[in-house]
């Protein structure tokens, strides 16, 4: 659907764990698919949760993003190779394509002293979207060289958090990092589109009080929250596509919503 040069490419993060950012990655992009666009997700987190939960099974042979990030391997688009279908049934999961990695992803974080080792993922990366409409990469929960990789590599981040204090506090610090940081990745025009908050439970007084902050930190950034279902993360659990997963109507709408927000803005 896209007559862009390469496709869109959004980073997915928060410098702190359980804060929903594979969840958002996977349902992000099947929203998207099910718009009809064309979604690759790259995996940058060595836990390798949203190539799972995409249908990815790994026999450990198949060559991946860690193996291409080593520096014996990199070449100018060596991702291409890479991607693999998602294995899920629904209608819409041949437009949704991985990158997926495995734990020795790890190994590559030892690496981060050697030369221009922050833009091997962007080097990876060239022409190997250009079939796509939108790139989502999934970070690890940390602000170290995978991250920084990812970083230097993508147009724009989003920030996903659980409507809880620790959580809130490492999406102002993954704010804070992109701000900080574009300049020495030579990535001056990356920005945060928007703050998702997932797992919201209007029950809870504590989650009311922190999406009061969020709005408070984040103003029109805020985006729609996610309530917290069971079936969610049931759907994460097995790898399915909520089209699988009975009564999920409501979160198809809400991830459909942010999609659709998600499309506007990098338009």
């Amino acid at each position: 659907m896209s007559t862009r040069r390469r496709a869109r490419r959004i980073a997915i993060g928060n410098n702190k764990g359980g804060a929903k950012k594979t969840t958002s990655t996977v349902r992000l992009a099947e929203g998207l698919a099910a718009l009809g666009h064309t979604v690759g997700v790259a995996e940058l987190d060595p836990q390798a949760n949203a190539s799972r939960r995409l249908g990815w099974k790994d026999d450990l042979t198949t060559p991946t993003i860690a193996d291409a990030l080593h520096p014996e391997n990199l070449v100018d688009g060596i991702a291409a190779g890479l991607w693999q279908p998602c294995g899920w049934q629904a209608p819409y999961a041949s437009r949704i394509h991985v990158l997926p990695a495995r734990f020795t992803l790890q190994d590559r974080d030892v690496e981060a002293g050697h030369k221009g080792a922050w833009r091997r993922f962007l080097r990876a990366l060239k022409g190997a979207d250009d079939h796509l409409d939108f790139l989502l990469v999934d970070l690890q929960p940390s602000l170290g060289h995978l991250t920084q990789m990812g970083l230097a590599a993508v147009d724009h981040t989003l920030v996903t958090f659980e409507p809880e204090y620790d959580s809130l506090e490492g999406a102002v610090r993954f704010r804070d990092f992109v701000a900080s940081s574009r300049d020495d990745l030579a990535n001056e025009d990356l920005d945060v589109l928007g703050y998702i908050p997932s797992g919201y439970d209007g029950r809870l007084a504590g989650h009311l009080g922190q999406l009061t902050n969020a709005r408070t930190l984040f103003g029109d950034q805020l985006w729609d929250a996610v309530p917290r279902r069971s079936l969610l993360m049931t759907a994460d659990e097995f790898a399915q596509p909520l089209t699988d997963v009975s009564g999920s109507h409501e979160i198809r709408a809400v991830y459909e919503i942010l999609a659709r927000r998600l499309v506007e803005v990098t338009s």
